[in-house]
């Protein structure tokens, strides 16, 4: 079987807990973080977390399309996040922290629409879903510190994502559906 890669890039919140729940996916190839949808050629850290650089934090998942689907990409996503708060995740606020898909092809667009109709209709949330779903514009990788930070500080990741409330939310809103997705 041949391998087909492509590119799924999400924004859901602190890049940080993104990364870990996709890299464990099979099929999954690579997570980078990096910062997308700003006016600022090249940011740092410091012009995204300021505020005023317009980017999101963001993973940019490279994935063998024969072993796993954009769909089930979709799926994880949205698993990961609070759809319905257009403020920031959690205990990270402010606009580089808002959710949202970047679709690089017309059928990544399509089906993250459908999975955002679908997630509305499924009457999981109260609160209409926000996350918005915008074409994709340069990805810029994020600093080498920032690149696998639950591999390389699992104590400040395990930390970070326990205060956060993340984790918590994650389990009150799917339970052990949330489970089943890494089987």
């Amino acid at each position: 079987m041949k391998q087909q890669y492509e590119e799924a890039i999400f924004a859901g919140g602190c890049f940080w807990c993104m990364v870990s729940p996709f890299d464990i996916l099979d099929g999954v190839c690579e997570v980078r973080s990096g910062y997308i949808g700003g006016h600022v050629t090249n940011p740092t850290y410091t012009d995204v977390k300021s505020q005023t650089s317009g980017h999101y934090e963001a993973v940019r998942i490279t994935f063998d399309s024969q072993k796993i689907t954009y769909e089930k990409l979709l799926h994880a996503f949205w698993m990961q996040i609070d759809p319905t708060d257009p403020s920031g995740q959690f205990h990270d606020r402010g606009p580089s922290y808002r959710t949202a898909i970047f679709y690089t092809t017309a059928a990544q667009r399509d089906a993250a629409e459908v999975s955002k109709q679908e997630l509305q209709a499924s009457g999981k949330f109260a609160a209409p879903i926000v996350t918005e779903i915008l074409p994709t514009g340069t990805f810029y990788l994020a600093e080498d510190y920032h690149q696998d930070f639950y591999k390389l500080n699992p104590a400040d990741y395990k930390e970070d994502r326990s205060r956060s409330g993340r984790d918590a939310f994650i389990k009150r809103h799917w339970g052990e559906d949330y489970f089943k997705l890494f089987e």
